[in-house]
């Protein structure tokens, strides 16, 4: 494998961790603003567009981490499922990331004594993170070479 190879391959999972994460970062957000209004507060619409923002800048970060090795395991696999299959390429990448960031908000419940992600304690945001994760992975299948017999 070629250094350009190499770097498109990298560049590709960068923008699919950056993609996942900022989808993951959006939905926290939405799902945190949704509950200040469920206990009656009264929520400005700035606020709405203000909290992701902020979300972004400060959330961001530590998400994109658990984002990045989370895909840092699965897109491996889902290559190596790939080939071993020789087709569904994209569906491999889009399900390798939605299992990726499931597995991790999973595993963050079990093993930390309360998720730092308050989104996580709803099935639908876990699974709206995860849909950020699937189309992650679906980016960087979009953005990575493809072997000669992958679909």
């Amino acid at each position: 494998m070629n250094v350009g190879i190499i770097l498109r391959i990298v560049l590709a999972w960068v923008v699919a961790v950056v993609v996942a994460a900022a989808l993951g970062t959006i939905v926290q957000s939405v799902y945190n603003m949704s509950a200040v209004a469920g206990l009656g507060v009264e929520v400005p619409i700035r606020e709405w567009f203000r909290a992701p923002a902020h979300d972004l800048v400060f959330f961001g970060p530590l998400w994109a981490a658990v984002v990045a090795v989370a895909l840092l395991l699965a897109l491996p696999v889902a290559a190596l499922l790939v080939r071993m299959v020789g087709g569904g390429r994209q569906s491999l990448y889009f399900l390798a990331g939605g299992v990726a960031v499931m597995f991790a908000l999973g595993l963050m419940a079990t093993v930390l004594p309360v998720t730092p992600i308050a989104a996580a304690r709803f099935p639908t945001a876990m699974a709206f993170m995860a849909l950020g994760g699937a189309l992650g992975g679906l980016v960087f299948a979009r953005l990575t070479p493809r072997p000669a017999s992958a679909g």
